[in-house]
């Protein structure tokens, strides 16, 4: 009986967590969808009370609109007056106390990660972590800049993030030297999935080359 269940709740738990991931997504569209709604019904005179109603009830509305509103959000900052009106957004976020320090953080990370330009999690490494002996997977994000690079010295040094298992959102960031570094032929979504995993899913082997210097590309500090 022990199998059975073991093999049944394999085959359940992947679909599991899905439905959950997604429900938790639909349910936060909804909430925005729900506050718009809310501040649509105060602004608006009581005879729009009755088409606002009619909305809640459309199910499924609320993706629609929140996807619809990150389109035209991409398409206004694309061109070169929502560039400006991005600067003058940002300026204006940068002078409220406490806001502009998670703003700011927020958006650094964000434009280091998503940027196409960027070289955050491009590459996935072993690197020896938490010990001399012990390997683990991390993701070059970079090389160190500014005083840190001063403080290191003339070595070149990657900047790294070790990721936990089996939740990759948290983890460590490392500055170790170039030398200490073991590049992977594994894409990143590959080595995520053998983290997630916690070593059971292993990607398919390939062929390293004879000489597989670390492929990072130039970035300015």
């Amino acid at each position: 009986m022990k199998k059975y269940i073991i093999a049944g709740l394999l085959v359940w738990m992947p679909l599991a967590v899905t439905v959950w991931v997604l429900m938790w997504v639909l349910g936060l569209m909804d909430g925005v969808f729900a506050w718009l709604l809310a501040a649509a019904s105060a602004l608006l005179p009581l005879s729009m009370q009755p088409a606002l109603d009619e909305l809640r009830r459309i199910p499924g509305l609320s993706v629609l609109v929140m996807v619809a509103g990150l389109l035209l959000t991409g398409m206004f900052v694309a061109n070169v007056f929502g560039q400006w009106w991005l600067r003058q957004w940002d300026r204006l976020m940068g002078r409220i106390p406490i806001v502009k320090s998670i703003y700011s953080s927020v958006k650094q990370v964000s434009d280091t990660l998503f940027s196409s330009s960027g070289n955050a999690f491009r590459e996935a490494v072993l690197v020896q972590y938490p010990r001399a002996g012990s390997w683990t997977i991390a993701f070059v994000t970079g090389r160190p800049g500014g005083e840190v690079a001063q403080r290191l010295g003339g070595a070149e040094f990657l900047s790294l993030y070790v990721p936990t298992t089996p939740n990759p959102t948290s983890g460590f960031f490392l500055m170790v030297p170039r030398g200490d570094v073991m590049p992977l032929q594994m894409s990143v979504d590959e080595a995520l999935k053998y983290i997630i995993s916690m070593g059971v899913v292993a990607p398919p082997v390939i062929a390293a080359p004879a000489a597989a210097p670390l492929p990072l590309r130039n970035r300015a500090g």
